[in-house]
């Protein structure tokens, strides 16, 4: 798998398809990648799934639909994981706990993150009941609190309240920050989420932004876009899916910011992977095309 080196966003915005290895950081990079904090965001289509590496510790946010479980296995058994030190499920949807329970049961698990909602759909009995079944239980997400994952530091962002009507609002936001680098992974927090983490008055700041909601405009706003000021984007979403994710007005928004989109919908699994100064991802940055509704 190659890498392209991210130096600084001026290489991202003049790259021309051609990887040039006299770019700041690459050889470096390349050489300590085992050492450094590498992010996979999984290709399952309309869905979520996220690997995180730093060193020997490992950690899983979200598991994509039902039918993925198999491709996310497969993945993290690829990359020599036995033993994921955390899973987190960021919410009760099918599109992002939906492989969940095949992982718990599948690989030794360390503790599984999981915030205060319930949900009666099949796919939700079937997470809880994994959970059950290793004689674990749900790790209830506290915003504020931290943990490590290697050397890297995992701040915990939200959920800030105990009770919302969207579903999609419960979502565990994560920044992880890794020497000089951070990411920030926003599940599908909404609009209402965003607010609550502004007024937090939390350092939202990250060099990597996972777009919340596959790209949906109920989700990075424009203010907080401005306070996150991500460098790169990255959106976890399906070819031609049912909702035109990601949507015109929040590709307009990274369009506008000058920042560049790496897209799953575009260019499959995406991997970025840091040495604590720079970022390389292993494919070129994607388009600003909205996302097209899949044809019935």
């Amino acid at each position: 798998m190659s890498f392209i080196s991210c130096g600084s966003i001026d290489d991202v915005k003049s790259f021309t398809g051609k990887l040039d290895s006299s770019v700041s950081g690459e050889n470096s990079l390349a050489a300590s990648s085992k050492d450094g904090l590498a992010v996979h965001y999984i290709d399952v289509g309309q869905a979520d799934s996220i690997l995180i590496t730093q060193g020997n510790s490992s950690m899983l946010i979200d598991g994509g639909n039902n039918d993925d479980y198999k491709l996310v296995s497969e993945y993290i058994e690829k990359q020599g994981i036995k033993k994921l030190d955390y899973i987190v499920g960021t919410h009760a949807h099918e599109d992002h706990i939906g492989g969940l329970d095949y992982i718990i049961n599948s690989f030794n698990v360390g503790k599984i993150y999981f915030p205060k909602q319930t949900a009666s759909t099949k796919t939700y009995k079937d997470f809880v009941n994994s959970v059950k079944n290793k004689n674990m239980k749900f790790t209830l997400p506290v915003a504020g609190q931290s943990f490590k994952l290697g050397e890297a530091e995992c701040t915990i962002l939200a959920p800030n309240s105990g009770n919302y009507d969207d579903a999609n609002e419960y979502s565990i936001v994560i920044k992880i920050t890794y020497k000089n680098n951070s990411f920030l992974f926003t599940g599908d927090a909404s609009s209402i989420s965003e607010k609550e983490m502004l007024s937090k008055g939390y350092d939202l700041k990250s060099d990597v932004l996972k777009v919340g909601h596959h790209g949906s405009r109920s989700s990075t706003t424009t203010e907080f876009l401005k306070t996150v000021n991500p460098k790169y984007a990255v959106v976890s979403c399906g070819k031609d899916n049912d909702y035109g994710h990601p949507t015109e007005t929040v590709i307009n928004r990274l369009k506008k910011a000058s920042i560049p989109v790496y897209r799953t919908d575009e260019s499959g699994t995406i991997v970025a992977k840091s040495n604590g100064t720079d970022i390389i991802f292993n494919v070129q940055p994607g388009s600003y095309k909205p996302g097209t509704k899949k044809k019935s």
